[in-house]
């Protein structure tokens, strides 16, 4: 998967592995110690008002440490969120239909819209987290259910699929999807929801 990750400092784990040279134990325990400190605090606050230096003194690092691993507190929020969705990518490239490649093109979107609800339900303050403004839109993780939302659409024969792809990702932002269910709307009656868009505009 490409994600936002690589876009950071070279200093990451990641980074690390693609150059042959392994993590060092030190900035192993650093960002073990730094993502679970940013978790607990997604979990307990709004994402969106946690700073770094916050991060920072939960984790015991120093600024310096920190900052040179990750720019920002969405890109430590993607970090935590990469594994979710590196799976569920999985699943819509090698996995089984309705979700994985066999079915219509509506159930397959109907499917990835109950999978997306799901991973929303399951991680939405790490979704808020690493979502701010226009950020959503270039994180690694969006491009890949663009291009499979947009692969869906053309399958479909729907006209200008361009137009019409972010449209169709809108609903899964995920201040959209927190706005619901602060509302007491249930992620199944969401997931049915949107199956009913997927099957309207595609079948």
């Amino acid at each position: 998967m490409t994600s936002r990750k690589d876009l950071l400092s070279g200093q990451s784990a990641e980074g690390s592995e693609r150059s042959g040279r392994p993590e060092r134990a030190d900035a192993a325990r650093n960002r073990a110690k730094v993502l679970a400190a940013a978790g607990a605090l997604f979990a307990t606050r709004d994402p969106r008002e946690v700073t770094m230096d916050d991060i920072a003194k939960a984790a015991g690092v120093g600024r310096g440490t920190l900052y040179r691993r990750y720019p920002d507190t969405a890109a430590i929020a993607q970090a935590l969120l990469d594994e979710h969705e590196r799976d569920l990518q999985e699943r819509l490239m090698r996995g089984a239909p309705p979700l994985g490649p066999g079915a219509p093109p509506a159930e397959r979107l109907a499917a990835f819209y109950t999978a997306m609800v799901e991973l929303l339900e399951g991680n939405s303050a790490l979704a808020l987290g690493a979502e701010p403004g226009r950020l959503r839109f270039a994180a690694g993780a969006y491009g890949f259910w663009r291009a499979h939302v947009r692969a869906l659409v053309a399958e479909a024969g729907v006209p200008d699929p361009d137009a019409l792809v972010d449209v169709l990702l809108a609903p899964l932002a995920a201040e959209v999807y927190t706005h619901q269910r602060d509302l007491g709307v249930p992620p199944e009656r969401i997931a049915e929801a949107l199956g009913r868009l997927a099957r309207g505009v595609l079948a």
